[in-house]
């Protein structure tokens, strides 16, 4: 028996931590009892909190919600210089671990930065047409913000630049509103104002400590909106691959496809799909490697780049761009221009680009926090969400200010930036002034890259956005999660990439509505030989205890949810009724409701309760209450609620509650 109470006390303590600070929670002493005889059972009286200071309450829950992680924390009994410093270090990460910076650290960081930097300029000219830009932008989005990340980035190991799923979002929102083709000058303009605002919903959100909200958007959406988006990029590619130059505008896979097919006869060409093929093979085939052998990471790592090399070279000495292999072209030789100019502050395209930004924003900050935590996980260290916001909203706001569009961390750049040994942020460094050095330098060179190779370079990148194994888990775990995950999969590859997001937001917020406004209950009974009480669907052998009807309450009882929680504990007692009377058995007296679940209750809740206790007295049931936590029993002591169903109802434990009203069940 004494083992029962030790449970019971835990469950407690646990509902008491749940409530709030340890300052503001007092300890019941005859918890602390211990029962001299095994076998004999005392009813313990539940504990009634001491009320709270109002202020106290709402700073405590401030506190909870925003500081949870007490960033103040290092600055407490500090003094004035070094409060200052710990500030700046607060706010430019770099200055902290740069103290303990070394040679060997640098080597790492040398080889990592120069493997990055080998695989993200051929994949910033592919994506810099993804987004439907000059190939300068996109190698100016791999100089500017990963040298603003190394300072203010808290991760050591996310490698910065532009990212597929990015672009192609941009690409196609930006599109909607501006033609890129018509229109050159004025699209750059809204990509650059949405490159703007994506920084200033980002900066904004870790600022006021908003991160929580990207957790809206579950794992299985997550997983679903990038399989569909590597599809769709992959089949956007099919326009470079195949050579074809009339090509839909749309991201749709019907409307991929039958452009594909249209231009079967007269718009493919063969010089193009030998080069684009032959790469793209290639390419597979050195991930194959990769993933096979992982202290060969390397090639994978640089193929991209031979690819660009070899082919570029092969372009010229046979001049097949006049044979109809189309060609980059002349990219833009100089560091990043200055772009302040072109961002639009007034006008109708402020509302676009703001739209389109936050979007962007978004989707970018939810891809780089999660690829932050998946490698600090790996490398057991903390990784700052809000931090990590302001830092990236800090780049995106500077990069719009220097010609480039949205940045964030790359998963495949990252991965190599892992398994090349980096050991801080200085491989972005090493990265953005190889960048440097190709845009001052070698860009002329890149005049006859072949799109077909940009193409196959994206998509062999894209393949492994793909996550079938994580879609399986799904399927295995959550059924009405792998319905968000296939709802935005097929929403991205049927109708659009903006529906696709829109689908997995939509579906993400419904699940959390069902959840909260249909809250599971369960039917308790009891353990052989034992004073515990659980769920009979979970332990068939658990047996109820005549006359007596235990239900517990999975959730938090709120406006939401009240009316349903009520309905449903009398939808149980009506089915229980009904089988009793079949079985000619005692009918029940006693209704026990296990409140150790709930967390909180509010007004709704507690008139559900009172209109409970109502229905359940017509029926000549008694309505009892089992170990109600501190927040709970505070707002019914509130309410009077104690008084209309009497205080000896509400009872620290089901086991308490059995031993009052048929205590020879609670006999060994």
């Amino acid at each position: 028996m004494s083992e029962r109470i030790s449970y019971d006390d835990e469950v407690g303590k646990e509902a008491d931590i749940r409530s709030g600070p340890s300052s503001n929670r007092q300890v019941n002493p005859t918890l602390q009892q211990e029962q001299p005889y095994p076998h004999q059972h005392q009813v313990h009286k539940v504990g009634v909190p001491a009320k709270q200071n109002l202020f106290k309450e709402f700073r405590a829950t401030v506190k909870e919600t925003f500081f949870s992680d007490e960033p103040l924390r290092p600055f407490k009994d500090q003094t004035k210089r070094r409060k200052f410093v710990l500030g700046l270090e607060a706010l430019f990460p770099i200055l902290r671990w740069a103290r303990d910076y070394n040679l060997t650290k640098f080597r790492g960081d040398l080889i990592a930065g120069l493997t990055i930097a080998s695989l993200c300029i051929p994949q910033d000219l592919g994506y810099a047409k993804l987004a439907n830009l000059p190939g300068q932008n996109g190698l100016y989005s791999s100089f500017v913000p990963p040298l603003v990340y190394a300072f203010m980035g808290s991760s050591r190991d996310i490698a910065i630049g532009p990212v597929a799923v990015v672009s192609l979002l941009l690409g196609t929102m930006v599109q909607d509103e501006v033609d890129p083709t018509k229109n050159a000058h004025d699209y750059l303009r809204l990509t650059l104002t949405a490159t703007f605002f994506a920084g200033v919903t980002q900066l904004t959100l870790g600022f006021f400590r908003l991160g929580f909200l990207i957790d809206f958007l579950s794992h299985a959406s997550i997983v679903g909106f990038m399989g569909g988006a590597a599809i769709t990029i992959a089949l956007q590619q099919l326009k470079g691959l195949l050579g074809v130059k009339i090509f839909t505008k749309k991201t749709d896979i019907v409307s991929v496809m039958r452009s594909v097919i249209t231009a079967a006869h007269h718009g493919w060409n063969w010089q193009t799909i030998l080069i684009g093929v032959s790469f793209l093979a290639f390419l597979l085939l050195t991930k194959y490697i990769g993933k096979k052998k992982t202290k060969l990471f390397w090639v994978p790592a640089i193929a991209p780049l031979i690819s660009v090399i070899v082919s570029t070279f092969f372009v010229y000495i046979t001049r097949a761009d006049k044979e109809g292999v189309a060609i980059v072209s002349k990219i833009r030789k100089g560091i990043n221009p200055a772009s302040a100019d072109l961002i639009h502050f007034t006008g109708d395209n402020v509302i676009k680009g703001f739209r389109i930004g936050v979007v962007a924003g978004m989707i970018a900050l939810t891809e780089a926090i999660a690829i932050g935590r998946t490698f600090a996980g790996m490398k057991d260290y903390q990784l700052d969400g809000n931090k990590e916001m302001v830092a990236l909203g800090t780049m995106n706001i500077i990069g719009s200010l220097t010609s480039c569009y949205v940045a964030t961390g790359s998963f495949s750049r990252s991965a190599v930036n892992y398994m090349a040994g980096c050991h801080t942020a200085v491989s972005n460094i090493i990265m953005s002034l190889v960048v440097l050095l190709t845009l001052e330098l070698i860009t002329p060179l890149f005049k006859y890259t072949p799109n077909a190779i940009l193409a196959s370079i994206i998509i062999s990148a894209v393949i492994g956005l793909i996550d079938f194994e994580a879609m399986k888990l799904i399927w295995k775990i959550d059924k009405l999660d792998f319905v968000a995950c296939m709802g935005a999969f097929f929403g991205v590859v049927f109708i659009s990439v903006e529906i696709g997001l829109l689908i997995a937001v939509s579906i993400s917020f419904a699940k959390i509505l069902l959840q909260v406004t249909r809250p599971r209950t369960a039917l308790l009974g009891k353990l052989p030989r034992t004073n515990v009480y659980r769920n009979i669907l979970q332990y068939p052998n658990a047996t109820q205890i005549p006359g007596i009807l235990i239900i517990r309450v999975d959730s938090a009882i709120y406006f939401s949810n009240s009316n349903y929680i009520k309905e449903r504990i009398l939808r149980w007692v009506t089915d229980e009724e009904e089988q009793l009377k079949q079985k000619s058995l005692p009918k029940i007296e006693h209704l026990i409701v296990e409140m150790s679940p709930v967390t909180d209750i509010d007004t709704s809740g507690i008139h559900a309760l009172e209109e409970l206790y109502r229905s359940l007295q017509k029926r000549e049931i008694e309505l009892a209450l089992a170990n109600p936590g501190t927040v709970v029993m505070d707002k019914i002591h509130a309410s009077e609620f104690v008084e209309l169903i009497g205080k000896g109802k509400i009872f620290l434990s089901v086991a308490d509650a059995i031993l009052t009203f048929a205590p020879h069940h609670e006999e060994p």
